[in-house]
């Protein structure tokens, strides 16, 4: 609908060029005015479905109409934040804070304005004006304001006196560094980074890279190159091969992670977003990340977050468009085409998302993570002979010895090979995973429960099984390969509880819920067993399960078993 852009840009237009006029409709209007009901619920349905573009159309829509409505207002904020329209976010909230209306999400996005136009003035939080509610938040800003007004000391002042603050310490002297780097003090920074006091936050990607600066910065690149080669070992990322060659020459590396402290409060936000990030609700989280993204576009680490949380929250075409803004040069060019990659294929456009990874791994034969993650959308596709190649040549260069990690290269490739029963590669393939890592769950138990399928190696299978169980006793399918096992087995008393178990943990699995309707008849339960059966084809069973289900409730398990030339069932007076 060609018309949803003029809508927005008119509201731009008229905040724009008539602030004042505005300004007087948002106090003088009432806030029960009537609105455009049906815009309105149009933003309530896309607002909780986290359609960020429709709603803020629908909320902007809802806003023309009744323009001084103040839940119509932080509608908008969020939803044009979101959808990564800070231009648009920012003119409603300067309107909704001109109200009197507290509002936590407009102050983020009128932080992030402040910053970027250098009102340090304007965004220092007085101590009896708490803007946000988030002490965190507010004494970073208020620290960094102060250095952006040119008060190194206050500024500080201010981080030392958050950092006594239980919890915040780590937060308050990584900042305390950054801002002390930022400066050019390059000493005061590293004895910061080498204790405990930044803590966790500083041993991530971004502050180590910041460490690692500091130190070239110190003519101390031996260290440098010593925490990359400890923090990166094995990576084949361009922009870290390419820094490892600078050090090594001696180069003295800019610092670049915060500039100036318009990047300190993009750094904040990134920061919080971090903790946030799988501890809050995913549309919280990404008002943080974007707000650092109109700060810093080239923010990479922002905008891989970013990203994965427009995944998560199934937005993605949001996602597609902001993992594209990762420059080529960039080292997290590749982990971006990846997301790119997945959030294509998450909208439904498989064959594009192919040849995105297609097209990367062609031009960068040494990037094993592309070629891995085409070799993995492949097999979750099910295309298993264009998956198991493709896990070939990912194996083509593996490094000798096989390092450990590789176990799953080899454990997927088997899958692949499995499943177009080309069983011994497959059976090698499993083996070597064990040899890599001996105790891993998810081999034991593939390799365990096919065994089992196929009649061999009972012993052994089920040992593997066992070993399986024993480390993940909440996995449903594991426990369910167990049962399966005693089943097999003619065990059938031994089956119930297991599997009974395992259903309880996969109640809405069709193949846990039909190996249980089969243990259930094994032991006489047959009407149970039945219920079970028909449980099972409102899961939506497979083609070829749904039809051998229907088959035993038809005629029972016995019949089926003699249909298909199968062992019968022991009878479980006799034992086993």
């Amino acid at each position: 609908m060609q018309f949803r852009p003029v809508i927005a840009a008119t509201m731009l237009v008229l905040w724009a060029q008539a602030p004042a006029l505005y300004a007087q409709t948002a106090a003088e209007t009432p806030i029960a005015e009537p609105i455009d009901s049906g815009a309105y619920l149009a933003a309530r349905v896309a607002g909780t479905d986290n359609d960020f573009r429709e709603a803020a159309y629908w909320f902007t829509r809802a806003l023309l109409a009744a323009p001084g409505d103040l839940s119509l207002m932080e509608g908008t904020v969020l939803a044009q934040a979101g959808a990564g329209n800070f231009d648009a976010a920012i003119a409603v909230a300067t309107k909704l804070k001109a109200t009197g209306m507290k509002s936590p999400s407009a102050e983020i996005v009128l932080i992030a304005d402040e910053a970027k136009r250098g009102d340090f003035a304007a965004l220092q939080v007085k101590p009896e004006l708490a803007r946000t509610g988030a002490s965190l938040l507010d004494g970073l800003i208020n620290a960094w304001a102060e250095l952006g007004k040119g008060q190194m000391s206050d500024a500080l002042d201010a981080f030392d006196a958050l950092g006594k603050t239980d919890g915040l310490n780590g937060f308050a002297m990584f900042h305390k560094a950054l801002a002390l780097a930022s400066a050019g003090d390059f000493e005061g920074a590293e004895a910061i980074m080498t204790g405990d006091a930044a803590g966790a936050i500083a041993s991530l990607r971004r502050g180590t890279m910041a460490r690692i600066q500091i130190l070239s910065q110190l003519e101390r690149n031996p260290e440098a190159i010593a925490l990359l080669d400890q923090a990166f070992a094995g990576d084949t990322d361009p922009a870290i091969t390419s820094l490892r060659a600078r050090l090594e020459a001696g180069e003295p590396v800019p610092f670049d992670i915060v500039r100036n402290p318009a990047d300190g409060v993009a750094e904040v936000f990134f920061s919080l977003a971090l903790a946030l990030n799988g501890e809050a609700d995913d549309a919280f989280t990404l008002q943080y990340t974007r707000a650092a993204l109109y700060l810093r576009p080239d923010h990479s680490e922002a905008i891989l977050l970013t990203g994965a949380l427009l995944e998560n929250l199934k937005q993605y075409d949001l996602a597609t468009e902001i993992y594209s803004t990762m420059p080529p040069a960039d080292g997290g060019f590749f982990a971006a085409e990846i997301g790119r990659a997945r959030a294509l294929q998450g909208a439904g456009q498989l064959d594009a998302a192919l040849e995105v990874l297609k097209t990367q791994a062609a031009a960068n034969p040494e990037q094993t993570p592309i070629r891995l993650a085409l070799a993995d959308m492949l097999r979750g596709e099910e295309r298993w002979a264009e998956a198991a190649t493709a896990y070939d040549a990912v194996l083509a260069n593996v490094p000798q010895p096989v390092p450990a990690g590789y176990w799953s290269v080899y454990y997927s490739r088997a899958i692949a090979l499995e499943r177009q029963k080309l069983w011994e590669p497959a059976e090698a393939d499993f083996r070597k995973a064990l040899e890599l890592a001996p105790d891993q769950p998810q081999v034991l138990n593939y390799l365990g429960y096919s065994y089992l399928e196929r009649g061999e190696n009972y012993d052994e299978a089920l040992s593997m099984i066992e070993r399986a169980v024993a480390q993940r006793p909440e996995s449903g399918y594991i426990i369910d390969s167990l049962a399966w096992g005693y089943f097999l087995a003619g065990r059938y008393t031994d089956a119930v509880v297991p599997m009974e178990k395992a259903s309880l943990l996969e109640p809405v699995d069709a193949t846990v819920t039909d190996h249980l309707g089969d243990v259930y008849w094994a032991v006489g339960r047959k009407l149970e067993a039945k219920f079970q059966w028909r449980r099972a084809l409102s899961f939506d069973p497979e083609d070829e399960l749904a039809t051998r289900i229907r088959r035993k409730l038809e005629i029972g398990l016995d019949a089926v078993l003699a249909e298909e030339g199968a062992k019968p069932l022991t009878d479980v007076k006799n034992g086993n």
